[in-house]
């Protein structure tokens, strides 16, 4: 199987959280042209799309995918983090980029635990 249909396999909230997970990381492009956490939020999605992949063809369809975002959402996060204060709350880049650190930290939670759920054994397909 592939990867999609592995995922659409899925239960609908976990189909439903990966597709809002894609749209508001990929949606870091409205605000590339004017804010550089854009620039680096689309960079991060980027990067990880390719990477996931690579991890899917060597392990499957398995815990062991949460690692493409720890490598590169966690540096993002620490990133935009730094950078709060040079972000209005209010304005429509600040109010996405919060939807943004949220929905990634949340992610970021689950991943961390789906991999080190697979590093102590867990390595059935999900």
């Amino acid at each position: 199987m592939t990867f999609n249909q592995h995922l659409l396999a899925q239960s609908p909230l976990v189909i439903g959280w990966v597709a809002w997970l894609v749209i508001l990381n990929l949606g870091a492009v409205v605000f590339i042209w004017n804010r550089v956490e854009a620039r680096w939020a689309l960079a991060a999605m980027l990067v990880n799309m390719p990477f996931m992949n690579m991890l899917f063809y060597y392990f499957g369809y398995t815990r062991i995918l949460g690692l493409s975002h720890i490598i590169f959402w966690t540096p993002l996060l620490v990133y935009l983090w730094r950078r709060r204060n040079s972000i209005r709350p209010k304005s429509p880049f600040g109010i996405y980029i919060y939807a943004l650190f949220i929905s990634d930290f949340i992610s970021l939670l689950i991943d961390y635990s789906d991999v080190i759920r697979y590093l102590l054994g867990d390595r059935h397909l999900l």
